[in-house]
């Protein structure tokens, strides 16, 4: 029996590429992909920037792909995903404690509770769950870390709203914002996400930079 055109196109699906995974899922894939790299270990590995940014850049219609999105559906479903994708990785941290994370064998997401952990304890509750959203695998782990370091549920809450919100409709966006402006940007697009990532790390990077100066004045 013949597969359906449509559901072939899904089932040879790249998880690992943004424009594949919009082609076969469109604006839903973009909630549940937010949702599973937020709240599920196992969506360590989905490429949350660059698929938000790519999302906000097909919906000006300047994409040479013909593949255009709503940018009113996305933005709903981009924070929907990205908000309830933390809040529940910090229910499983709470319920699980750090079982989860000792038992895995991935030395990926080993190294990203890591990280976690030493922004909680650095920066605090507030700008640690604000600054982890723009690292990849550290805003996977560091929701269910919270959880099980006993961070409260309503500074949990609060703060990464904030930081979801301005993570996931800043991208989109941005992506959004940049193919109104510039036509056929898509041609350039793996040059342009990279230069994306990059950017969203300044944040931990200006925080990382700031806190050594604050040491050797210290020791000074």
């Amino acid at each position: 029996m013949a597969t359906p055109p449509h559901l072939a196109s899904q089932l040879a699906v790249n998880v690992l590429d943004a424009h594949s995974l919009l082609a076969a899922f469109g604006v839903l894939g973009v909630g549940v992909v937010l949702f599973a790299e937020t709240g599920l270990l196992i969506g360590f590995f989905l490429p949350g920037d660059s698929l938000l940014f790519t999302a906000g850049l097909l919906c000006t219609g300047s994409a040479s792909g013909g593949l255009h999105l709503s940018l009113g559906p996305l933005l709903a479903a981009a924070a929907v995903g990205a908000l309830a994708g933390s809040q529940c990785g910090f229910l499983i941290g709470r319920k699980a404690g750090g079982t989860l994370l000792a038992r895995t064998r991935s030395a990926k997401l080993r190294e990203g509770a890591q990280r976690a952990e030493e922004l909680l304890e650095r920066y605090g509750h507030a700008k640690a769950i604000v600054l982890a959203r723009f690292v990849p695998v550290v805003r996977t782990v560091l929701n269910p870390m919270a959880g099980a370091l006993g961070v409260p549920a309503r500074t949990f809450t609060v703060w990464q709203t904030v930081g979801g919100l301005v993570w996931s409709l800043g991208l989109t966006l941005g992506g959004y914002a940049l193919g109104s402006s510039i036509p056929n940007v898509d041609k350039y697009l793996l040059p342009v996400i990279a230069l994306i990532v990059v950017v969203s790390l300044l944040p931990l990077a200006a925080e990382l930079l700031r806190a050594r100066r604050a040491a050797k004045e210290v020791r000074g």
